[in-house]
């Protein structure tokens, strides 16, 4: 697990927001941390489902980006568990996997994710604006559902 610097430039409305990113591929990672700083994210980095659990326990985040598909963890266990575990930071799960179409009986793996409680969901490869925007969509509608509850 690794925790980038804070960055000195932070804009107001993104100021302080620290996303977990959870993946076994160190080049995706490294892309999403990268892509994140330089928009003024906080980022912790866990190579794994064990050490993104940790470090869910050990932080406080605003948001999750997870791999649904991680060694050590059958399948959407990664999405269902950090959920559980964190039912109140918005989670965006993101896949490799082929996907579902209109005419195909394989499972469509994102709209597993969605219903195990991830808020969105990315197949990779997803461009930089797509991962953002999945961001800041997610962490706007936190802030509305933690306002009309507080």
């Amino acid at each position: 697990m690794i925790e980038s610097p804070k960055r000195d430039i932070q804009t107001k409305t993104e100021s302080r927001r620290h996303i977990l990113v959870v993946d076994d591929d160190p080049m995706v990672c490294m892309a999403i941390e990268i892509y994140l700083q330089r928009n003024n994210f906080r980022v912790t980095i866990a190579d794994g489902g064990e050490a993104g659990l940790r470090a869910l326990k050990n932080e406080q985040l605003d948001l999750m980006i997870i791999d649904i598909f991680m060694p050590h963890m059958r399948g959407f266990e990664s999405v269902r568990l950090f959920h559980d575990r964190a039912p109140a930071v918005p989670l965006i799960a993101m896949s490799g996997y082929a996907f579902a179409d209109l005419n195909s009986p394989a499972p469509d793996f994102l709209r597993m994710a969605l219903e195990l409680g991830a808020a969105r969901c990315l197949r990779k490869p997803f461009t930089p604006d797509a991962l953002l925007a999945s961001i800041r969509d997610c962490l706007a509608e936190h802030h509305a559902a933690a306002t009309r509850l507080g």
